[in-house]
């Protein structure tokens, strides 16, 4: 069993550039300030404050006047998966638009929210209309697939901040939870089971690592053959493919389970990994442990680790190991869950332990 912990390796994701631990300092701090903006009145004198705490996948607040409706809100970006697309070109600005909003619509999900408006942001050195309608285009196509409305945006250009070719974005979310009833993790119990539903690539985390490992270094022409070369394992798919892979929408395989109240709690697979996420869904005095030889991480999470010589905890950390999203739910219901989600697979349990500070990888990892 692997203890999973923020100690450096040789290769690490604070080295390539990313301290997980430093971000969850600064997020705190921040989280301690934005909470002297809660209970402010609105217009008609009631207070205006958050239906739960800061530090889930998505902000819940209360519509003042009216209890039963409630708001969740997230925002986010795709990180430097960014940097790919800038070789890549083409397709791969679609699919860039295609991740932010699936991204930002599963946050919102692990809270039982359906979407119902997104809004972008996009900046640009220069505008460059091929590139911004490619990237507008993947968001237009994930909002009608996920059944939401592209409200509206911001395009910035601002010369001198990005280089040619180059442009950053965001998206923001806003859904309703059907009934006020959010899913918020405050059911789930020790014992109750971890399933998982697979991913497809490393969605949009882990990039900076991943982008060391196999050698990137900024000049296009040698990125781009680099990204070429078949991924060992893949079965003929290039590595620049399997890294652009699409950032699964979770939406119709969870809505299909949310009216059966078998859902206790849920987690997207995002930064910081299994160990990192799953824990932000459990209650006090609760923590995870993961059996990882009850799923495949993939040949690209396999290549990245043993290119990379990762430690299993550091991989655990950085890339999400083949797991997208995870849900909570009661022993009893495991078999009828994994019914009805031919391609989930129970990847652990909930236990009791006053330690949060540590997350246990069970069953002899091979990453």
């Amino acid at each position: 069993m692997v203890a999973v912990t923020g100690r450096d390796n040789p290769r690490t994701y604070r080295a390539a550039g990313v301290d997980l631990d430093l971000a969850a300092d600064a997020v705190a701090r921040i989280a301690d300030r934005a909470r002297r903006t809660f209970g402010q009145p609105d217009g008609g004198g009631d207070a205006m404050s958050p239906a739960a705490g800061i530090g889930h996948f998505g902000g819940l607040f209360h519509l003042p006047g009216d209890p039963v409706r409630t708001l969740v809100a997230s925002a986010d970006g795709v990180g430097t998966k960014l940097k790919l697309a800038f070789v890549l070109g083409g397709e791969a600005h679609a699919g860039i638009g295609r991740d932010l909003v699936n991204h930002c619509v599963n946050d919102i999900l692990a809270l039982g929210a359906r979407p119902l408006f997104f809004l972008d942001y996009v900046a640009m050195g220069t505008l460059d209309a091929g590139t911004l309608d490619a990237v507008v285009g993947g968001m237009i196509d994930a909002c009608q697939a996920n059944g939401l409305v592209l409200l509206g945006g911001e395009t910035a250009e601002m010369p001198g901040m990005y280089a040619p070719g180059e442009y950053d974005l965001a998206g923001f979310i806003v859904g309703e939870v059907p009934g006020g009833r959010a899913i918020d993790g405050s059911a789930i119990e020790a014992g109750d089971v971890l399933v998982g539903l697979p991913s497809e690539g490393l969605h949009t985390n882990g990039y900076s690592l991943a982008r060391q490992i196999i050698g990137l270094d900024g000049d296009r022409e040698h990125d781009r053959a680099i990204l070429a070369a078949p991924l060992p394992g893949g079965d003929g798919l290039s590595l620049g493919a399997a890294l652009m892979a699409p950032h699964r929408s979770y939406a119709p395989e969870i809505r299909s389970l949310l009216d059966r109240g078998w859902i206790r709690g849920m987690a997207h697979v995002t930064g910081g990994g299994l160990p990192g996420n799953v824990p932000r869904m459990l209650p006090p005095g609760l923590n995870a442990t993961f059996e990882s030889h009850r799923w495949d991480a993939g040949p690209l999470c396999d290549y990245l680790v043993t290119a990379g010589e990762l430690a299993p905890g550091e991989a655990a950390r950085t890339f999400n190991m083949g797991i997208g999203f995870v849900v909570a739910v009661p022993a009893g219901v495991e078999s009828d869950i994994l019914a009805a989600l031919p391609t989930a697979r129970r990847i652990g349990r909930v236990v009791s332990t006053d330690d949060r500070t540590q997350t246990a990888i069970g069953g002899d990892p091979q990453w």
